[in-house]
């Protein structure tokens, strides 16, 4: 049991209050350092040495007088001027080990550790992010401090906040040295330190005591700000849950006679439910697949009077999961082949060829460097990846939080013109709706003026430093080893040979994508033979671990709720609604884009392309190109709409309003321009030069009164009676 675990198990047993007060869990931070003796810490300048300070601190006859701290594993570092700089402790240790294990031989290596890398104040955790501590804090307060922090060392100080200077320091706490305090205290029974103690009050019950402790603590969590909406919230859920289940238990005859709207419910439900992930605390993926599971067994029981028979939902099942683990089985080995890539530093060919110094010209580079290796690599891979580098170049907030949400722009831009860039548009290859060629050639265009319109408006938000600011902020290139260079530019040869095998062999794009990770593997494997240990996190069985498996189950259940919904026939019928009450494919398709800025997109091309017949809209169709076009780009208008938007937002913690305020309507701007040159270009390719454009603007100009003839009060009729029939359901 780790020692988190049994801190958390003694704070809950209530034998763990069988000490006065002052001892045990309430003993002072004071009388912890007391006992304990020494400082708990030893002191290092910043430009001192690791190797040289990782001595000190655990040397078996160290220099120091202060035997304590020099097994204590923490350092505190200050400047040559005596100011504080932060705390190095053996988690920043392992973080130094592992850059310098990247390093290919030994001399290497040594060089790394001899080298101003190595200095200690590089991989300290700062002044501004320790957390501190009162001497007058108990062992309560200081364990569930370092359980919220997730640390095991706490600074202690004579005054609140970060110390300035080695004056304000009393000494550093460790979780180990307070259990060796609370358990020595806890092991005296209560007779025990009634004798120990003569002055313990004979009235004392610790055991009450600690329960009324607890109820204290628990209506004092209860008066946050905000958890009477959370618990409102979890008890509809739970309420919602327990209806839908008592439902299908009874095998409700209004479910019977209602299947089809039903499984409209169902789907919304779990729809909200993965929008607002964060307001319910419920992961997309469980969502996801419990809502899949959800409207099949509708389908399968409900959704005629005598139930589907159970060889024809079987046949479909079958069918729909063969279809789906296409899509998850390709981005299972794409993603496996990226992370092998990263874990050998690969993408340094990349990041060291730039070289500017003007941030409006480094805004322009990164822009289109992410452009096109969003068209080979998945989107949220190489927005990690560059919001990574980012940190590295661009030391100011605010301009670094506008690159990324250019970096999430120009990802999802890049990922549209290539099958095997956004996941949306490698749907729609997968499923024969595109392929590869007309892909390239018809949405390159629309993708780089998409991408270009969002720039040029963003660009203007950018204040440039004085000369030469940008150049200093860009770190010197670092050599990169062969193999990792070799590792590069066999994963990157994988990516690019998928469509090419594809085509050529005649084989779904998963096998091919498959052969490419046999491949990786096999290199991998050879290039390391005989370094088992310093190579296992190299290797892809360590990139493996690493994959959000959660993410690939999302995709599974979302597409397998999305093929029920084919299968059953109402995907069919939202398409005669849209074609009937929308006036062209263009609109249909803009809808769908700007939807997708609030909407995952993967569910929406997954409607999109069980809405509409494929012997109907042909491979390559208009439809399914701007399809392509508007969902990938769509999704860059709000920070939500994409899975880049989603991982700026985690990274450099870019909230919902600031990107609505500065960068949606540049996105949006970008989105109509790329819109426009598609809708330009197909006109001049397929519609006869200048004369397919003035048709195709004849043809917007017939569109505009049938748009203004669209049947609104007939489509709130019929939504009013859909909420009629559910209110009466519910009753």
């Amino acid at each position: 049991m780790s020692e988190s675990i049994e801190i958390e198990n003694q704070l809950t047993q209530d034998q763990c209050s069988l000490t006065p007060p002052g001892y045990g869990f309430d003993a002072s931070a004071s009388r912890i350092m007391s006992e304990g003796g020494g400082t708990g810490y030893i002191n290092a300048y910043v430009d001192e040495l690791i190797p040289d300070v990782v001595e000190k601190m655990y040397s078996s006859s160290p220099t120091t007088s202060d035997l304590t701290a020099a097994i204590s594993g923490v350092a505190l570092v200050y400047t040559r001027g005596g100011d504080f700089h932060g705390v190095f402790t053996e988690r920043d240790y392992v973080l130094w080990s592992s850059s310098r294990d990247t390093s290919e031989t030994l001399p290497e290596r040594l060089n790394y550790s001899k080298s101003k890398e190595s200095e200690i104040g590089k991989y300290s955790t700062q002044a501004e992010k320790v957390v501190t501590a009162r001497v007058e804090e108990n062992a309560s307060k200081l364990l569930r401090k370092m359980k919220d922090s997730n640390i095991r060392h706490l600074l202690l100080t004579k005054s609140d906040g970060v110390p300035e200077n080695k004056e304000d320091v009393v000494g550093v706490i460790s979780m180990r040295r307070i259990m060796n305090v609370v358990v020595s205290d806890e092991r005296l029974s209560l007779q025990a330190l009634a004798k120990k103690f003569p002055t313990l009050v004979a009235s004392y019950d610790p055991v009450e005591a600690l329960k009324a402790e607890r109820t204290s603590y628990a209506n004092e969590l209860a008066k946050r700000e905000g958890v009477g909406k959370q618990d409102v919230i979890k008890f509809g859920t739970a309420l919602t849950i327990l209806g839908g289940v008592g439902i299908f238990l009874t095998e409700s005859s209004w479910l019977h006679d209602h299947a089809d709207l039903g499984m409209i419910l169902i789907f919304i439900l779990g729809y909200v439910g993965i929008i607002f992930e964060e307001l319910f605390e419920f992961n997309k993926a469980a969502v996801a697949l419990l809502m899949s599971t959800a409207l099949w067994i509708t389908y399968a029981d409900f959704y005629n009077s005598g139930g589907k028979a159970v060889d024809g939902v079987l046949g479909e099942l079958k069918e729909q999961l063969s279809e789906v683990s296409d899509i998850c089985f390709f981005l299972l080995a794409a993603s496996t082949i990226v992370e092998v890539v990263d874990a050998h530093q690969g993408f340094k060919v990349v990041t060291n060829a730039i070289k500017t110094d003007s941030k409006k010209q480094l805004f322009w580079i990164i822009g289109f460097l992410t452009f096109f290796l969003s068209s080979i690599l998945n989107n949220l891979t190489v927005t990690i990846v560059m919001v990574s580098l980012l940190r590295k170049i661009i030391p100011d907030d605010d301009d670094r939080r506008l690159f990324g949400a250019m970096v999430v722009v120009a990802a999802n831009a890049g990922g549209v013109w290539t099958p095997i860039g956004d996941v949306t548009t490698t749907m729609l290859w997968i499923n024969h709706q595109l392929s590869t060629i007309p892909t390239v050639t018809e949405l390159f265009l629309p993708s780089v003026v998409c991408l270009v319109g969002s720039l040029f408006f963003l660009q203007n938000k950018i204040v440039e430093d004085e000369p030469g600011a940008a150049k200093k902020a860009v770190p010197e290139a670092s050599s990169l080893a062969p193999r990792g260079k070799l590792v590069f530019g066999a994963g990157i040869a994988c990516l690019l040979a998928v469509p090419v095998f594809s085509e050529l062999t005649g084989l779904p794009p998963y096998l091919a994508m498959l052969t490419g990770l046999g491949a990786m593997w096999t290199l991998t494997d050879a290039i390391h033979m005989g370094d088992e240990k310093e190579a296992e996190g190299l290797k892809v069985p360590a990139a493996l671990a690493k994959l959000d498996t959660s993410g690939i189950l999302f995709f599974l259940g979302i597409l397998m709720s999305i093929g029920v919904l084919d299968k059953s026939g109402l995907l069919k019928e939202l398409a005669m609604f849209l074609n009937d009450n929308l006036p062209g494919q263009e609109i249909i398709a803009t809808v769908i884009g700007i939807a997708s800025a609030l909407i995952d997109n993967v569910p929406l091309v997954a409607a999109t392309m069980g809405m509409y017949d494929l012997a109907e809209y042909g491979t390559d169709d208009r439809l399914w190109q701007l399809i392509a076009l508007c969902a990938g780009t769509g999704g860059s208008i709000l920070v939500i709409g994409s899975a880049s938007g989603v991982a700026l937002m985690g990274l450099e913690k870019v909230d919902f309003l600031w990107y609505l305020k500065n960068v949606s309507f540049g996105a949006a701007v970008g989105y109509f321009a790329g819109i426009a040159t598609y809708l330009a270009e197909s006109a001049l390719l397929k519609g006869g030069g200048l004369g397919g454009i003035t048709n195709l603007v004849a043809e917007a100009q017939a569109q505009i009164p049938q748009f203004a003839q669209i049947d609104w009060h007939g489509m709130g009729v019929q939504a009013a009676n859909a909420i009629d029939v559910v209110a009466t359901a519910v009753q």
